[in-house]
């Protein structure tokens, strides 16, 4: 657990003694997940619950249209989904148990896209992205599932230009540490998608970049969704709860 360290001085008869005051720090590092389209929190549910041991308050949520309300997911745009970030983001550091100097955020495909604009307009320290989508900048209040998919199919399989996409940008103003995570056969996000991603982050403090082999894009085998959970709680634990694992002094 991360302590606190004050120097204090000890009188004892005649004699002053120098020691150090160690206390533990009161709040613990925030972890948002983030769902794909589609999907829903259940599968974050599990990793969260071991996150969570490892000292770690962790927020689950359904974004609108999905879990309960999917019957309303054809009216939901990409603003509706940053929307629903930012809130359960608020949500998350407005516990007073949550130091928000130290949040990740873990996204998965469409949610991974929103974790990147989420970055741009709150305070992320950590980012695990998992096969995430990108998308054109145009048509952002369009219903999403409108979005012209075979347009999006050509745009993601090519490089894209950073600056001429709002998701690239977020990424390269990024100064914390990122997970970035890849499907062997992902039949939505390519390769090159993942490549555009990882130059983006130009600025990251690091970049760890996996690839889990025969995985889809929704990690359909039993085997895929062990690899990812190990890939994600590995780095949960080096990046985040090292955090809690460090010495500070007071002021």
């Amino acid at each position: 657990m991360a302590v606190n360290s004050e120097q204090v001085l000890i009188d004892v008869q005649a004699e002053r003694l120098a020691g150090n005051l160690l206390s533990p720090k009161v709040r613990v590092p925030g972890v948002l997940f983030v769902h794909g389209w589609g999907g829903s929190q259940e599968r974050d549910l599990n990793r969260a619950r071991g996150i969570a041991g490892l000292g770690c308050l962790c927020l689950t949520f359904d974004l609108r249209g999905h879990g309960a309300a999917n019957q309303r997911q054809a009216q939901v745009s990409r603003e509706d989904g940053l929307q629903d970030v930012l809130a359960a983001y608020d949500h998350l550091v407005a516990h007073p148990t949550v130091d928000p100097m130290a949040v990740a955020v873990v996204g998965t495909s469409y949610g991974g896209y929103l974790a990147t604009l989420l970055s741009q307009l709150r305070r992320v320290r950590w980012l695990a992205l998992r096969v995430p989508a990108i998308y054109r900048d145009r048509d952002w209040l369009v219903p999403k599932r409108a979005l012209d998919r075979e347009d999006l199919k050509r745009y993601r399989a090519s490089p894209i230009d950073i600056q001429g996409n709002r998701a690239l940008k977020a990424c390269a103003g990024f100064q914390g540490d990122v997970l970035l995570v890849e499907s062997e056969h992902d039949e939505h996000v390519p390769h090159a998608t993942i490549m555009s991603y990882r130059a983006a982050f130009q600025r990251s403090h690091s970049l760890t970049h996996r690839i889990i082999d025969d995985a889809d894009h929704a990690l359909s085998s039993e085997a895929s969704q062990e690899a990812y959970t190990t890939i994600l709680v590995d780095w949960v634990t080096e990046m985040v709860v090292g955090e809690r694992l460090s010495i500070s002094p007071r002021v």
